[in-house]
């Protein structure tokens, strides 16, 4: 196999040694080149990280001196002539002398072969088209994964590309996708089953403690805490006699009852019971938390936006059937649930991301070993719901994300996180992430981010993150064989997400008096439909 000798190495630290490069070759050396190194043991291979010249002339001259720096990705055990089998990890490192030499094509194909292991293509190597890009399938899922870029880079496009890869291998899957800009229908369409926020149904049952307390009370202290120790005791009561009044066996105390049980109670009773309540107080103005509360669920239940909570005409347990809906069981040829949130009001989208989040943890949680199902949940603009600031996330959120983050993969729950601002997401969720897809970056915080949190030694690769080109990507991590530089598969124009940006030069040439979609616009205003 031809492999062109372009230089020796000069330095050995860790994982990383230094090259020499030779006086008539130094020019066919690029960043992010393979190289290899032979030895008597092993063949090492590497990436190159960095070029340079210590101390240039004026003008670039013979005598001038130039240096590689290569992070070391793996070896082959054995001598140059054998076959060699690609293992990451270097247990020979090269010694000072060794000739270094560039990688072929062959070997680009064989390091970069398809995995043994389950596996989909999504896409081909920056250094040779030619040579297919995969992912592991079961480590890129089971792991957690990270779509990490700048607004334009191709997010929108590297997911579908990756969750449409994914589907085609395994058409009984199970994905959950939060969608705040209503991008991604376009782009599965028979695939998914679109939940609109006029098709969504999400009982207020279903709530826990900290969800009712953003949703029913007050959002100032100190009436913030008196409303929930009013709200907590009626709404206990509520779910009691629920449960009493139905076929449960033995009733809320064989149950074990909790404010965060998952049990219809009639949110009528509920105002009984504040009424009620508030009847026996002596001094009027105690009875100021009761009527706040009263009066936030009359405009909840009133209000059409917030129908998918509140529209239900019954009271029924229809928890199982939710689920089945959402988790896609059976899948009847939709594997994909894709969460329009676009329509949701903004001051409850963090409750309805909490309880779908939650709820998908607990199903998992609660599943008798071997019999459920593995779930992948994917979060577009996650930094919104696990920020780095505590103080600016909802709490539950945060807390069901990071719970997910940490113990998902022991229950079957994969995460993945999608965001345009990596410095603003929380450090201790994407320190839970496994692969790592990082598309352009200009800003210097979120490379520097993103630096820290790569999971091995690839700053070569990182270097490039400011000039990837569109739908270009670094990607690290145990869901690839070897870090790589990649280009993502082109889609074709019905399985691109609907992320373009506004055309202001097409549309601005035309005439300006245009106005017939006015009415229409102010109709679906109105009537908050999109």
């Amino acid at each position: 196999m031809d492999r062109r000798e372009i230089g020796y190495v000069a330095t050995v630290e860790g994982a990383e040694v230094t090259v020499v490069l030779g006086a008539d070759v130094f020019e066919q050396v690029a960043v992010g080149d393979m190289v290899v190194i032979p030895s008597p043991r092993s063949m090492v291979f590497g990436l190159v990280q960095t070029l340079t010249t210590p101390a240039p002339s004026a003008l670039s001259t013979p005598g001038d001196r130039h240096l590689a720096r290569v992070a070391l990705l793996g070896e082959s055990l054995g001598t140059e002539d054998r076959e060699f089998t690609f293992q990451r990890g270097v247990s020979h490192n090269p010694r000072l002398g060794a000739a270094v030499r560039q990688a072929a094509t062959g070997d680009l194909a064989r390091i970069y072969a398809k995995p043994t292991k389950s596996s989909v293509m999504v896409g081909s190597l920056h250094q040779d088209p030619d040579v297919p890009a995969y992912i592991i399938v079961d480590d890129f899922l089971g792991k957690h994964f990270a779509v990490l870029g700048t607004t334009g880079s191709g997010k929108s496009c590297t997911v579908a590309v990756l969750l449409r890869s994914v589907l085609t291998a395994h058409r009984n899957g199970h994905i959950v996708l939060l969608d705040p800009h209503d991008e991604y229908a376009a782009a599965f369409g028979d695939m998914a089953e679109l939940v609109t926020p006029d098709t969504l149904v999400l009982p207020y049952w279903l709530l826990d403690f900290e969800e009712m307390v953003q949703v029913f009370c007050s959002s100032g202290q100190p009436y913030r805490e008196v409303e929930a120790n009013i709200l907590k005791e009626c709404v206990m009561t509520a779910k009691a006699e629920y449960l009493r009044g139905g076929a449960a066996p033995g009733g809320a105390d064989e149950m074990g009852l909790t404010i965060d049980t998952p049990v219809p109670y009639r949110l009528a009773r509920v105002v009984e019971l504040l009424k009620v309540n508030m009847g026996k107080l002596d001094k009027p103005e105690s009875s100021i938390p009761y009527l706040r509360l009263t009066g936030r669920i009359d405009a909840l239940r009133r209000d059409r936006r917030f129908s998918f909570m509140f529209g239900q005409l019954t009271v029924e347990d229809i928890m199982g059937d939710v689920l089945a809906r959402y988790i896609r069981l059976p899948t009847e040829g939709r594997p994909m649930t894709i969460f329009n949130l676009a329509g949701v009001p903004s001051e409850i989208v963090d409750v309805v991301v909490s309880v779908l989040c939650r709820l998908i943890f607990d199903f998992a949680l609660w599943s008798k070993r071997g019999s459920g199902v593995p779930v992948l949940l994917v979060c577009e603009e996650a930094h919104r719901y696990v920020p780095r600031d505590s103080a600016a996330a909802f709490a539950p959120t945060r807390r069901a994300l990071s719970r997910i983050a940490k113990e998902g993969r022991k229950y079957g729950v994969s995460l993945g996180l999608v965001t345009q601002r990596p410095s603003e997401i929380s450090e201790t969720v994407l320190s839970q992430v496994n692969t790592l897809f990082s598309l352009r970056m200009s800003n210097e915080q979120d490379q520097l981010f993103v630096r820290r949190a790569m999971p091995e030694n690839a700053a070569g690769l990182l270097a490039a993150l400011p000039a990837l080109r569109t739908q270009e990507a670094v990607v690290v991590g145990e869901g690839v064989p070897v870090p790589m530089r990649i280009r993502l598969r082109e889609l074709s124009g019905e399985e691109r997400p609907r992320s373009d940006t506004a055309r202001f030069s097409e549309v601005w040439s035309g005439p300006s008096n245009e106005k017939a979609f006015i009415p229409d616009t102010l109709e679906r205003w109105r009537r908050q439909v999109r």
